[in-house]
């Protein structure tokens, strides 16, 4: 069986996208199927390629039994379509900057990240980066709704 492969993106790859990276990875891990699914993150631009997510972020995915430590930012290709099963853009200016990028005929499904949350009724996850602590908080809360729902597509679409 082929792995399904999850991408998540975001800007700069510090705050919403290694959370969501995750957030998901555990889920995953969680209901065993680590050998299923492929996770990564990636941001629309280079700003902080190499770098180790926010620390903001990373205490709040601390607080959740989630380690960020390990992940660090890299910039989002044209090339992820053919590599990924799902593109997943924390909002719309990253969701058309991708689209824009898309050579077509690709595997890859591109969609906002909400588009999977069943309780919140946003479309976007908003950037917390500028923000205090609470912001993050709430992007946490965001990021595992729609992982949920993700998992969810995924195992009944994929019959895992």
């Amino acid at each position: 069986m082929n792995q399904v492969k999850v991408l998540f993106v975001c800007m700069g790859n510090i705050c919403r996208s290694p959370s969501a990276e995750g957030v998901f990875r555990k889920m995953v891990e969680d209901q065993q199927l680590s050998s299923f699914i492929e996770i990564d993150s990636a941001g629309t631009h280079a700003y902080h390629v190499g770098e180790a997510p926010d620390s903001r972020a990373q205490a709040t995915a601390k607080s959740r039994d989630i380690d960020l430590s390990m992940l660090r930012g890299r910039r989002f290709v044209p090339d992820d379509f053919n590599e990924f099963d799902y593109v997943l853009a924390m909002d719309e200016a990253n969701f058309r900057d991708m689209q824009s990028q898309d050579p077509g005929e690709s595997k890859a499904r591109l969609s906002l990240f909400l588009d999977f949350a069943t309780r919140h009724n946003e479309t976007e996850v908003p950037d917390p980066y500028y923000g205090g602590n609470q912001g993050f908080e709430r992007v946490f809360t965001m990021i595992e709704d729609a992982a949920e729902g993700l998992l969810k597509h995924i195992r009944r679409h994929h019959n895992l």
